[in-house]
């Protein structure tokens, strides 16, 4: 049974309650994102790599292999792992508590027996202090209810997100979730280069070539819990002293973002709405501090 407020769809989400499973389903999620990963031509800005909100939990969407097609879905409904072919050909992997090592075998194991042969590399990202998927064993948590609520949060901001990006007519990403920051996020583009990022590494060299307002969800952890993001690079002088909606945004100076509270968004009069409130209220402070043609970039 999945524990909600009286006609609330946001659920409860606490970083305590749930960190043994957030930490593993993160790297059970880089095992299924890498896949993708290694069957995809390179979009610009990895776009090529997110997983996505489906109707029953993540989705790599359509993959290429050969003359097949396949996806691989979480489902955090029946918590199965389901792998589907364009050819018919189709199996499912009980989600339960077991270590990154044993899903890592089993996934691997079930797409050679539909004939799918893929390698990975099997080193984390992201991540403080990594452990190659077939020699994790310290990851091994799995609790369904957790899981169904963290799927039906992202449900519920994914809606928001999704009409906050029609009201953009320039260069935007999809609403899309990285399974290497664990977050779910939405970038719009100014049209203009950004200057490069000392010592950058290749994929934040590629990720902020250009200027950038980006807007998301990261479900926490000890320091804090989770939360709304949003940020602008590069950063326009006077950002961190912006009015920006509603009063519970705050800034951080170590992280150069607005954040908002899940929680506070979730006892809300109007969840959507206060969403809403932030991401607009918080892209017309960065655009309007970095000068972009809003005339020409907003529907």
């Amino acid at each position: 049974m999945i524990t909600l407020m009286p006609n609330n769809p946001w659920p409860v989400l606490k970083f305590a309650e749930w960190q043994d499973t957030l930490a593993t389903l993160h790297m059970w999620t880089q095992v299924v994102g890498k896949i993708r990963l290694a069957q995809t031509p390179l979009v610009n800005h990895w776009w090529n790599v997110p997983l996505y909100v489906s109707a029953r939990g993540l989705t790599t969407s359509a993959i290429p292999y050969g003359e097949r097609i396949f996806e691989i879905e979480f489902d955090f409904i029946d918590h199965r792992l389901l792998i589907k072919c364009s050819d018919g050909a189709a199996t499912a992997l009980a989600l339960r508590p077991q270590s990154v090592a044993a899903f890592y075998a089993e996934v691997m194991k079930a797409l050679r027996g539909l004939e799918i042969e893929i390698k990975i590399w099997t080193m984390p990202v992201e991540v403080p202090n990594p452990i190659r998927f077939e020699d994790d064993e310290q990851h091994a948590s799995y609790d369904a209810e957790y899981a169904n609520r963290f799927w039906r949060a992202l449900v519920e901001m994914d809606k928001v997100l999704k009409e906050f990006r029609g009201r953009f007519i320039g260069k935007c990403s999809p609403v899309h979730f990285f399974w290497g920051s664990f977050d779910m996020a939405v970038t719009r583009f100014s049209g203009r280069p950004a200057p490069e990022r000392p010592g950058a590494d290749l994929i934040t060299r590629e990720a902020y070539s250009h200027e950038v307002l980006s807007h998301g969800f990261w479900p926490g952890n000890k320091d804090m819990e989770a939360a709304f993001y949003s940020y602008t690079t590069p950063e326009p002088a006077g950002l961190a002293q912006a009015q920006v909606l509603p009063a519970e945004t705050f800034y951080s100076q170590e992280m150069k973002e607005f954040f908002l509270l899940y929680d506070d968004v979730r006892k809300s009069t109007s969840p959507a709405q206060t969403l809403m409130d932030f991401l607009q209220s918080t892209y017309e402070a960065g655009a309007n501090l970095a000068g972009w043609d809003r005339a020409a970039l907003e529907r």
